[in-house]
């Protein structure tokens, strides 16, 4: 393990270190060796453990339904359409529960989201050390840094949120116009009759408002970044037990088994936690004011 030749500070900054490809100023194009050198590639590196392992599980989460829709029957059905019908279920009745307006995209969207954020952080239960050593220089030697959540980068949680924004956004303009839009960004929630005194509440009724529409992808992308990034740190601290000799080892084993099953709880909540947030922010989006 990476524990074996590292200090405790250093396993920990390994693990949470992305696999990074961008342009050193010192080497020009290629792969980070180190998070200082990641550092350097600036804003347009790309973090590729994040790409690959969230476009994996997208493409995984389609092949999954795609074959549960290809065996469906109309008689008994099996177990993989079981759970699949059983899942569409539970998604249809929470948009029938928070959104008011009629949008056949909603629900799609939401068991996108909730399968796809869930299968991220399912990768949290994997042990720290498995896929870093069998990719890393100790197994195929393809990969010296290797994140396989990828809701514990915040390029990944962001930009989730920032495509609900968008979709925000587009609804909110194409229900109520661009000037239902800018109204309710400007008109309330302080009103007066008086036209002067409407004017001076303008702009401090956009602060307002302009904070609570940024707020929303923020509290999206930090609340489920946060949460996985906490639960991946107790994992990484866990395994560092394992170095410490017999009994502590054997106590790390006991941690790792309690957190992992209590993880299983946190990582189901926070991709339905995002889930609802979306469908309630479109149906907001929806509604005129």
């Amino acid at each position: 393990m990476a524990g074996d030749t590292l200090t405790s500070s250093e396993y920990i900054k390994h693990h949470l270190t992305n696999l990074t490809f961008g342009k050193s100023p010192e080497t020009g194009w290629g792969f980070a060796h180190s998070a200082a050198e990641a550092k350097e590639m600036g804003f347009w590196a790309i973090h590729v453990d994040t790409m690959f392992w969230s476009i994996a599980l997208g493409v995984f989460f389609l092949y999954f339904f795609k074959k549960a829709a290809d065996r469906a029957v109309a008689g008994i059905p099996g177990g993989l359409q079981n759970f699949v019908e059983w899942l569409v279920e539970f998604i249809d009745e929470s948009v029938r529960g928070s959104f008011t307006g009629r949008n056949p995209l909603v629900a799609p969207l939401a068991l996108t989201i909730f399968v796809w954020i869930f299968l991220q952080n399912l990768m949290d239960l994997v042990p720290v050390d498995l896929i870093p050593y069998v990719l890393g220089e100790h197994g195929l030697g393809i990969a010296h840094f290797m994140k396989v959540v990828p809701t514990t980068d915040p390029n990944a949680t962001f930009g989730m949120a920032i495509g609900v924004f968008v979709l925000i956004l587009f609804y909110s303009i194409k229900i109520k116009g661009l000037g239902g839009f800018v109204g309710e960004l400007t008109l309330q929630p302080f009103s007066a009759k008086n036209t002067v005194v409407q004017a001076i509440f303008i702009p401090v009724n956009f602060l307002l408002e302009f904070v609570s529409l940024v707020a929303k992808p923020l509290s999206l992308a930090l609340r489920l970044f946060g949460n996985m990034y906490a639960g991946e740190m107790i994992f990484i601290l866990i395994a560092i037990l394992y170095n410490a000799g017999l009994v502590l080892g054997l106590f790390g084993g006991v941690l790792q088994l309690g957190w992992a099953i209590f993880h299983i709880v946190i990582i189901t909540l926070q991709a339905f936690i995002f889930m609802t947030l979306t469908i309630v922010y479109l149906d907001m989006a929806h509604n005129e004011h």
